[in-house]
C-alpha cells in the first residue's frame, strides 16, 4: 500500500460561541484556526473536516444578522483557513454563511495546501423541523462538489441532506466518491436521536467512508466516523458526547475495496427498478 493509498483526517468537533456579529464571528475563526494549527502541529494530516456553519452560531438570533455575519467566498472564513493550508500544507474544509448578491446559503468550501481555493458546495436541501429554520434564512443550492486529496475522492454533503438517499447514491454510481464529508449542526432536538441511524445506513449501503460530524456543546456533539463495512467486530467511531474533540482518523483504499469483495451489494443491483 502506497502514501497515495491512505488519506489522514483530522475531524473537527468544535465548540462554536454565540456570534452577533462580524467581529465575534472573527474572533472565533481565529480561536478556532489556533486550535487546528496545534493538533496539527503535534500530528499531521492531509486534510482538516470542520463542520456545518463552522463560522457562525447555529441559532435563529445569528441567522438574524446574517446581513452582517454571512460573507463572500474571498470572506473572513477563506482568509482564516487559508493561512493555515499554507502554513501546515494541509486541505482545509470548512462551512459558513456565504452571501452572493441577494441569496445566503449554508455552504462549504475547500481550500487547498497552496492556498487556492479548489471549489465549494451548498446545502441542497435546506431542514425546516424541530430546531432548524433554515428555509427562512437560505436559499437551497444546485450543485454537487468533489475534490481529490491523493487517490480518494471527496464530496461534502450537509445536515439533512443525509436523509436524502439519493443524493449519497448519485455521489457513489455517477462520481465514484470514496469518501462522504456530512458535516452537521445536530441540535438535540427530537430527531437528533435518529440522525446515526441514517449516517450508517448510507455508509453501508453506498460501501463508502462517511465522517458525519456535528459541533461540540451541551446541546450538540456526538459525531460518528463510519467504515465502509460495520458488524459487530468493525463498529463504528464515536466522538465526545458534548465536548470538543479533535480525532485524527485514517481511511485506506484497501478497507473500501475489501467491503465490496466480501459484500457485493453495488455489483448486485438491477440496472432499473423502476421497470418491474
Amino acid at each position: 500500500m502506497t502514501g497515495q493509498d491512505t488519506l489522514t483526517v483530522l475531524a473537527c468537533q468544535i465548540e462554536v460561541p454565540a456570534t452577533p456579529d462580524a467581529a465575534a464571528r472573527d474572533k472565533h475563526l481565529a480561536q478556532s484556526a489556533s486550535k487546528v494549527r496545534a493538533q496539527l502541529r503535534t500530528t499531521r494530516a492531509d486534510l482538516v473536516v470542520l463542520p456545518e456553519l463552522s463560522s457562525i452560531d447555529y441559532s435563529r438570533a445569528a441567522f438574524d444578522a446574517l446581513a452582517d455575519l454571512s460573507e463572500p467566498l474571498d470572506g473572513p472564513s477563506f482568509d482564516t483557513w487559508q493561512s493555515v493550508a499554507l502554513e501546515l500544507g494541509v486541505y482545509v474544509s470548512y462551512s459558513f454563511a456565504r452571501r452572493d448578491g441577494d441569496q445566503t446559503y449554508i455552504s462549504i468550501a475547500v481550500v487547498a495546501p497552496d492556498g487556492t481555493l479548489i471549489g465549494h458546495y451548498d446545502k441542497l436541501h435546506l431542514c425546516q423541523y424541530g430546531a432548524s429554520m433554515e428555509k427562512e434564512y437560505f436559499s437551497a443550492g444546485d450543485h454537487i462538489f468533489t475534490f481529490k486529496v491523493k487517490d480518494f475522492t471527496l464530496a461534502p454533503i450537509i445536515c439533512y441532506d443525509i436523509r436524502i438517499p439519493e443524493l449519497s447514491r448519485v455521489l457513489t454510481l455517477d462520481r465514484d466518491v470514496d469518501v462522504i464529508l456530512h458535516c452537521g449542526a445536530y441540535y438535540r432536538d427530537e430527531s437528533f436521536m435518529t440522525w446515526h441511524n441514517f449516517a450508517i445506513a448510507r455508509a453501508m449501503e453506498n460501501q463508502v467512508f462517511l465522517l458525519s460530524l456535528n459541533r461540540a456543546g451541551k446541546t450538540w456533539g456526538n459525531s460518528i466516523f463510519c467504515p465502509p463495512w460495520m458488524d459487530e467486530n468493525t463498529l463504528p467511531l464515536h466522538f465526545a458526547e458534548t465536548g470538543e474533540e479533535f480525532r485524527h482518523v485514517e481511511i485506506t483504499k484497501e478497507q473500501k475495496v475489501q467491503a465490496r469483495t466480501d459484500y457485493t451489494f453495488l455489483k448486485d443491483r438491477l440496472p432499473d427498478y423502476r421497470v418491474l
